[in-house]
């Protein structure tokens, strides 16, 4: 396998997989049946908006979550996952991917492997490659890092959109994402996974939303915008269920995009399970800008 060939399968299973992956985890049975104890916390005459405020501070507060899910996006991948996922001071957390299928699963079968261990730290992420990385681009180092910092310097507006995409990505993102679009209907109760839950609805108009963010500055959101619309994505729908604790329990995101259709659909339970990330020792960890130099160098 040549540099070129490991240069790209790295970048865009570590990259895409990040981008992707943290909004969504987990396949699994899901009943959607009428539920007769589901409960609606908004309650008769409270508005959806104003229920789903209740729902993204309440999940803001939990802190931790297990999350599992799958996501697919038209011919380019779908990958599983699973895995504890932490945000009380940026993303941390434990999580395991695996590739089921598109480029990217072709990518990991020439690495040798099918899945991918990912700790994510509160500056940057690790990713464990694998033997056959190790042994043709790892210098014997199976562990690649990925430091948010680092990634900003070497791709400028594009990096620092990333960046604040990754430590920003908490299990109410869809939430706000429907708080910030205005266009939220409640569905009605429904059962997840057996849990009594409210179903909402909405669609997010990808113009308006990015026209309403006033969190990015303007060469941030200039390359927001460019990722939407190289995505070929002007808008999406979101379906979230809530439980009677006002936590999120299921999302489902759906877009048309250039490559195909995504989806997104992702489970979150055990709120406030502990959570401990160890970051990967020195000695079996590679930088990707370490990791570029040296290809370039060769």
């Amino acid at each position: 396998m040549n540099s070129t060939t490991m240069r790209r399968a790295g970048l865009s299973i570590a990259v895409v997989t990040a981008l992707t992956g943290l909004a969504a985890c987990g396949s699994g049975d899901d009943s959607s049946d009428a539920a007769d104890g589901g409960r609606d916390k908004g309650g008769i005459g409270v508005s959806p908006i104003a229920a789903l405020r209740t729902v993204e501070k309440s999940t803001d507060d939990a802190d931790t979550a297990r999350i599992d899910g799958s996501t697919t996006m038209g011919t380019v991948s779908s990958m599983d996952m699973k895995g504890v996922m932490g945000w009380s001071d940026g993303i941390t957390g434990n999580v395991t991917v695996t590739f089921t299928g598109g480029t990217q699963a072709q990518q990991m079968k020439q690495l040798g492997q099918t899945k991918i261990d990912y700790r994510y730290l509160k500056n940057g992420f690790y990713a464990n490659m694998g033997d056959t990385f190790a042994a043709q681009a790892g210098g014997g180092k199976h562990w690649l890092a990925y430091d948010y910092d680092t990634l900003a310097e070497m791709s400028g507006a594009a990096g620092e959109a990333f960046q604040d995409q990754m430590q920003k990505t908490t299990p109410n993102q869809s939430v706000k994402m429907l708080l910030a679009s205005g266009d939220v209907e409640r569905v009605g109760a429904e059962k997840v996974r057996g849990t009594p839950a409210t179903h909402y609805k909405g669609t997010v108009d990808v113009a308006d939303f990015t026209a309403k963010n006033t969190e990015l500055d303007a060469d941030r959101m200039s390359e927001l915008k460019k990722q939407f619309d190289q995505a070929g994505i002007s808008t999406e729908t979101i379906d979230i269920w809530v439980d009677g604790d006002d936590l999120l329990v299921k999302k489902i995101e759906k877009a048309d995009t250039k490559n195909g259709p995504f989806e997104q659909t992702a489970y979150y339970s055990d709120y406030g399970t502990p959570l401990s990330v160890e970051k990967p020792p020195a000695s079996d960890t590679l930088s990707f800008k370490e990791l570029l130099n040296r290809q370039s160098a060769g």
